[in-house]
């Protein structure tokens, strides 16, 4: 066994007697290294150290949090290649992606340091003469972080990031099945000697003990989680209890119109990336392609072609397209949605099969579902799969409604040319995220970033609206 990688724990790096293996899921016989696993004493060590942190580094100059964000951006995006490689190489995302993700994460960090700078208080005029009021924000406290497989580091760095900006300590715990990032991430933290001990922790672990033991204490203030739908509700019920504070991400069953006067080019390109890039596994995917009915040959055709020429194979060598699924479990079930859709009388026309290449490792070929209808168990629940369905529409209205027809409402897109449906797209999605011309996936750090219905609950994330959820206001009167 190799060394085992410690939690992070009020400024100290603890092992345990318990360690699990981190496998590639590119090659299965690569193991990355043992990652500690907590016991429940220690979760609560990291929340009593969280706790003795957040009056130090609550109210610790603006300059050092500053500092302390932009060294750790800095190093990120230093390290990037380095750190994208070990990204891609225990998630299976493909080396630019790895790298792609580390870099964001620097950015955010940057972002974040200069939002320190940003925060000024309000003024106002009391009714009463004589006084004077303040408003001002401040830190809520103990933020806890749940964070997923599929993004390991951008996912937990947009939490972070504006949680130690605006003051407030911080308790990680990251998918188990891709510790590496986080623990990366951790170390470059640790080493930010203006961060008080116990400002940031990193506690590593299944759901069922570590999540739980987080998300059940009364002695935090706050949890960011970002996952699954039935997982969010657990973390809401669990924080209602406590009257915790809650922000949640959750599932997603994004679609693209390509409309009748759509460029098939633009339509088949976003189509790609929205639906495939990532392996799939992404919140944002277009796993709905809703076509209408004048270009649904051809737009089914086209994609078919491009999705033959992609290349399936190991996360780092070059010119991979697509890596493998990040997991046994989840290729197993994404097999198991091929037969279902197969079952419901949607037709499979193209991959959707296990592949064996030089490697030992979870590869599948992206599939494409066509003749499908919005009824289908393929178009109602988040696959986090390479799979797209097409469903053809009679016209824009038919493709609006069978869009709108879901319980989750995170991203949502349209191919067109007419500023007209542009236009009327943008009112009518129901979506916290409306793309016109470009893929569902990929959005950007500076803006609010969330969904509606059961994609998310509480605060929106990203940009200047991070602060609604990491801060509490204070209002103050004072007597002249």
């Amino acid at each position: 066994m190799s060394e085992q990688h410690a939690l992070y724990i009020d400024g100290n790096w603890v092992n345990t007697p318990e360690a699990i293996a981190n496998q590639n899921p590119s090659d299965t016989d690569d193991v990355i290294g043992h990652y500690a696993q907590a016991s429940t004493d220690q979760v609560k060590e990291a929340i009593d150290a969280a706790n003795s942190a957040v009056a130090q580094w609550g109210q610790s100059p603006l300059e050092t949090r500053y500092q302390v964000l932009m060294a750790i951006g800095d190093e990120l995006i230093e390290r990037s290649a380095e750190l994208g490689e070990l990204l891609a190489r225990e998630e299976g995302k493909t080396r630019a992606e790895g790298v792609g993700e580390v870099y964001r994460s620097g950015q955010f960090f940057h972002y974040y340091a200069a939002e320190v700078h940003r925060q000024i208080d309000d003024r106002a005029e009391s009714v009463r003469p004589g006084i004077e009021i303040e408003t001002r924000r401040e830190p809520v406290g103990v933020v806890v972080v749940i964070s997923p497989w599929n993004f390991p580091m951008a996912t937990a760095v947009w939490k972070i990031a504006p949680a130690l900006a605006f003051g407030n300590s911080v308790i990680l715990k990251p998918a188990n099945l891709v510790p590496a990032s986080a623990w990366a991430l951790t170390e470059i933290i640790a080493r930010q000697a203006a961060l008080p001990s116990g400002a940031f922790n990193l506690v590593m672990g299944s759901g069922s003990q570590v999540g739980n033991t987080l998300i059940n204490s009364d002695q935090i203030h706050a949890v960011s989680f970002t996952g699954s739908l039935p997982v969010g509700r657990q973390v809401a019920s669990a924080t209602a209890a406590n009257l915790v504070k809650c922000q949640l991400e959750m599932g997603s069953k994004n679609a693209l119109i390509v409309a009748a006067d759509a460029n098939l080019d633009v339509a088949v390109n976003a189509a790609f990336v929205g639906a495939y890039s990532g392996t799939g596994q992404k919140c944002t995917a277009s796993s709905r392609l809703i076509v209408d009915a004048s270009v649904y040959d051809e737009f089914v055709a086209r994609l078919g072609e491009k999705l033959s020429a992609t290349r399936v194979g190991h996360a780092l060598e070059d010119g991979v397209d697509m890596g493998p699924i990040a997991s046994e479990e989840q290729l197993e079930a994404n097999l198991a949605w091929i037969q279902r859709g197969i079952a419901e009388g949607a037709r499979l026309t193209q991959g959707g099969e296990r592949l064996s290449l030089d490697k030992p490792g979870y590869y599948m070929s992206p599939a494409l579902f066509v003749d499908t209808d919005n009824a289908m168990a393929i178009n109602r629940e988040e696959l986090f799969a390479p799979i797209a369905s097409v469903i053809k529409a009679n016209d824009y209205e038919h493709a609006l409604e069978i869009l709108n027809d879901t319980e989750f409402g995170l991203t949502a897109g349209i191919i067109t040319q007419s500023l007209a449906l542009a236009m009327d797209f943008k009112k009518r999605a129901v979506s916290g995220c409306v793309m016109v011309n470009l893929p569902t996936a990929g959005t950007d750090y500076h803006v609010p970033f969330g969904g509606r219905k059961n994609s998310s609950f509480g605060p929106r994330e990203q940009g200047q609206y991070a602060r609604e959820f990491y801060t509490t206001v204070k209002t103050t009167y004072i007597q002249a």
